[in-house]
């Protein structure tokens, strides 16, 4: 894919978000709104679209083993080099490491990859089985992780919080939306198609919204380039510039993933880091102001450098 058509195909995304980043800042839509259009997106659009997607697949190619192990490989590779750097630089609270492992690994793939597939390839069916790796494995480790290091939790002991943190990772929209996909697909249940019809409608908003909600956001709350801190910088690079190559150099030479799904690996790696994290950091206050500016500030070099990912990867 030429220069020309990566950016073409990225004149509907920097649309959904520049109206955002715009509206916000006239103050025509309040930023505060970003999180009513952020909710509906995460909790109902994108699991409408997942449910609807996986259950017409062909799950013998969605679920290309070769593949996400290798992709798989990588980001246990790259979560071994962050916590090897946190531990480096002086960082040894776990739950400060587990914060700086998500930022670095974890893609944001409700609120950018999906629509950013939906966009270049027509589909998201090659994010559904990252999606349940990345929430059913790596966040379940980091919201664990964070769980057992609370301080001053009353409320049961390291059992009880790390179980509870294993069914608040499973029983997310998301999570449930493509397992009931999956499992009515195995089954070979038949919906009616008033059923899929809806979900589609739904399911179809889901893009533009979480574009717009991530530019109502960004609107709202600025860009401040010159505060940026080395920390902040060096974990961008490796989110936007490191893990995709990792991720292109154990998926493609050492695992031998070729084609259509190389591109897709690489381009999930360099998605931005999630919104979830600012999240987390909120719940457990670890890290709260490194985390936003680090899911701000991916998410716009991610943007950037998606055409130069698109000609390099797909080219």
């Amino acid at each position: 894919m030429g220069t020309a058509a990566a950016l073409e195909k990225l004149v509907p995304v920097l649309l959904a978000f520049g109206g955002g980043v715009l509206l916000a800042r006239r103050k025509t839509v309040p930023a505060e709104a970003s999180k009513a259009f952020a909710d509906y997106a995460f909790l109902f659009a994108v699991p409408c679209y997942l449910f609807g997607n996986i259950y017409a697949s062909d799950l013998g190619a969605l679920f290309n083993w070769h593949a996400i192990g290798a992709y798989v490989a990588a980001a246990a590779l790259a979560v071994l080099l962050i916590a090897f750097a946190s531990g480096a630089r002086g960082t040894r609270d776990p739950r400060d490491v587990a914060l700086r492992v998500m930022a670095g690994v974890q893609v944001n793939t409700a609120y950018f990859a999906v629509p950013v597939f939906i966009t270049f390839f027509g589909t998201a069916a090659p994010i559904f089985p990252v999606l349940l790796f990345q929430v059913c494995v790596l966040s379940l480790v980091v919201i664990s992780t964070m769980e057992l290091g609370r301080a001053g939790e009353t409320s049961g002991g390291p059992g009880r919080r790390l179980s509870r943190a294993v069914g608040a990772s499973l029983a997310t929209p998301v999570v449930l939306a493509c397992n009931a996909g999956i499992v009515l697909n195995l089954l070979s249940v038949h919906l009616p198609k008033v059923v899929l019809d809806g979900a589609a409608f739904v399911g179809d908003s889901a893009s533009p919204i979480a574009l717009f909600a991530l530019g109502l956001h960004l609107g709202g709350v600025g860009l401040d380039v010159r505060g940026t801190s080395r920390e902040e910088m060096a974990l961008i690079a490796f989110k936007c510039l490191a893990f995709p190559l990792l991720a292109w150099a154990v998926c493609g030479p050492l695992f031998g993933v070729r084609g259509d799904w190389l591109t897709y690996l690489v381009l999930i790696a360099a998605m931005p880091t999630p919104q979830n994290l600012f999240v987390y950091a909120q719940r457990y206050d670890v890290g709260v102001d490194l985390s936003a500016s680090l899911v701000i500030k991916s998410s716009v070099v991610s943007l950037l450098l998606l055409p130069l990912w698109l000609q390099t990867v797909a080219g």
